[in-house]
């Protein structure tokens, strides 16, 4: 059966065969059945919103499938891209929690299924459940973690160039990162790829740099055999020596 944007459905967290690999959704099964009781599934086309900045929280969401860009905007229209929520994370959690309105805006990158969790029911799912308490607690240990990262990146980074090698040494270790052979690469050096889903705008928005800034840095890098990107993957050619130019970066 065809599904909405070509999305492979999950229909519960029971039987979805990615739980293992899942940081939220690794629960035990009682905790899942629960869990599925209060949620409700939703389908996003690439580019659709799923939260606005300062809109009263209705509650959490749990991705299932695609990547989330979360994100503020000035009132002179500037934004800012603070992070990429992956599938099997919990987004919106701040709001649902303090009952504040939502920090940032949550926009599908790509076709998305995000399970709603109304606000009341999930504090009462937390406060039933110690396990899924303590994955929450994790993922926002995990994302305040990240920040501070994003935040020394634009803050300490004494280049563009230091900025843009930072940024894309993070991307394999955001997605499913694979060791690869090439003929062009020293055999002591493994190559690196991940799944590039930000334009040059929006990566430029992220490290704070002009997108003029972050074009030129992939010509050059490529142009240096630092890395290659076919379509929307990205390898890392030669990830020692992008990590040499991050002084507090180490590649071992």
């Amino acid at each position: 059966m065809r599904t909405p944007y070509g999305l492979k459905i999950i229909e519960d967290c029971l039987s979805c065969p990615l739980i293992a690999n899942r940081p939220f959704c690794n629960l035990p099964k009682s905790t899942l059945a629960d869990l599925d009781s209060i949620s409700s599934a939703a389908m996003y086309s690439k580019g659709a919103i799923i939260f606005l900045e300062g809109q009263e929280p209705l509650g959490a969401f749990v991705l299932c499938n695609g990547r989330v860009k979360m994100s503020a905007t000035s009132s002179d229209g500037k934004s800012l891209i603070f992070r990429v929520a992956q599938a099997g994370e919990v987004i919106g959690v701040p709001g649902a929690l303090s009952n504040k309105p939502y920090e940032l805006t949550a926009e599908a990158l790509e076709p998305t299924q995000a399970n709603f969790i109304r606000r009341a029911d999930f504090l009462q799912f937390l406060q039933q459940h110690g396990d899924a308490a303590m994955r929450v607690a994790e993922l926002m240990v995990g994302i305040y973690q990240a920040t501070c990262d994003e935040l020394r990146n634009v803050g300490l980074s004494s280049t563009a160039r230091e900025k843009l090698a930072r940024f894309l040494l993070t991307v394999p270790a955001e997605h499913t990162a694979g060791l690869v052979a090439g003929p062009s690469t020293p055999s002591a050096t493994a190559q690196l790829r991940g799944k590039l889903t930000l334009t040059h705008q929006e990566i430029a928005s992220q490290i704070g740099v002009a997108r003029e800034t972050v074009t030129r840095g992939f010509t050059d890098f490529k142009k240096k055999r630092l890395i290659d990107v076919r379509g929307s993957t990205l390898i890392l050619l030669n990830p020692p020596a992008l990590a040499e130019m991050v002084p507090d970066r180490r590649f071992d």
